[in-house]
């Protein structure tokens, strides 16, 4: 069977991760990168990318490729979405799926109307530890699952944003509110708010209280407690604030207690990987959505999670900035 060609759009710190993973693909190829940086275009020639182009309108203007991923900031996702749509191009979308329900529903929409499959990017979902958790619960092993604690916390855009532990500047676009649509709540709480989602289903209701340590405009940590239609109550607390990051759920049922946990790999592992060109622990989450993704749409099946489901996170998420108290 022919591989599948693709786009991919936007090559900073995560468009960056999906070059490198797409290149290890077997049953899809790496036929093109948009961004407006030579450098990074540069790099992906190096790499053996035959397409290039500063302009993500050429790239979809290219009737060889068959679906594209999108990793620009989320202010530019509903315009990007929607033209790719409109190219007939499949899409696995960072998330959020876009910084407002609004823009999230005209994406969606447009697909929809050209028979568009959209896959949202969360890479938890493809994480052995949360994998595992949601069999479990699934299995049966809590009994009935009753609260559940879900931690999101790093340095946000303040991280050393790459392995080596070199700092890099932080875009602009992040101290806006109206282009990310929010802060740490939108940023890291879509992720848990997802897992809870994917763990226990509808989610009824929402409240926040939001943080601002850091005097930004938008916060910079918050804590969330989100009722389920099954009755559970998740607390959702997540930060831009610790240099000792951790990615965790804690549930408690009637059967008992279990929990996944993100463990920060080892230094002198992730150094042996990296010299070795190999994808990285971190990043294996990556790689296993990228797959997910191409081996639907080779299969013609609406891959997970899909806009729908990135709409309700959004939803959700928005909900929890209207029902919020600001923490002084």
């Amino acid at each position: 069977m022919q591989k599948l060609k693709l786009g991919l759009i936007g090559l900073g710190y995560i468009g960056k991760t999906h070059l490198d993973n797409c290149l290890r693909l077997e049953d899809a190829t790496l036929f093109a990168v948009a961004d407006l940086s030579k450098k990074a275009l540069k790099r992906a020639k190096e790499l053996g990318v035959p397409n290039r182009y500063q302009d993500y309108m050429q790239l979809l203007d290219n009737r060889e490729i068959d679906a594209v991923i999108i990793a620009l900031p989320t202010h530019l996702h509903a315009q990007c979405a929607k033209a790719a749509a409109e190219a007939h191009k499949h899409i696995l979308l960072e998330k959020p799926l876009a910084k407002s329900v609004a823009e999230g529903k005209a994406i969606l929409s447009m697909a929809r109307s050209k028979g568009v499959k959209i896959m949202i990017g969360y890479p938890l979902r493809f994480a052995k530890p949360f994998v595992d958790l949601k069999g479990r619960i699934d299995n049966g092993e809590l009994g009935e699952a009753q609260t559940a604690y879900a931690v999101n916390i790093n340095t946000g855009p303040f991280m050393h944003r790459a392995e080596t532990g070199v700092p890099s500047p932080v875009p602009a676009w992040w101290w806006k509110k109206e282009l990310t649509g929010g802060g740490a709540l939108m940023d890291l709480g879509s992720h848990m708010m997802d897992l809870a989602r994917w763990y226990f289903g509808e989610a009824t209701d929402v409240k926040s209280y939001l943080g601002h340590r850091f005097g930004l405009e938008q916060e910079d940590h918050a804590v969330s407690l989100v009722k389920f239609k099954g009755g559970q109550i998740v607390a959702v607390n997540v930060g831009w604030y610790s240099q000792q990051s951790q990615t965790k759920m804690d549930v408690h049922g009637t059967g008992g207690h279990l929990e996944a946990c993100y463990v920060q790999p080892s230094k002198i592992k992730t150094a042996f990987q990296l010299l070795l060109r190999r994808t990285t622990d971190f990043y294996i989450p990556f790689l296993n959505e990228i797959k997910h993704f191409v081996e639907s749409i080779k299969s013609d099946i609406q891959p997970e999670p899909s806009g729908d489901e990135g709409l309700k996170d959004l939803e959700l998420v928005e909900k929890a900035y209207e029902n919020s108290i600001r923490m002084v």
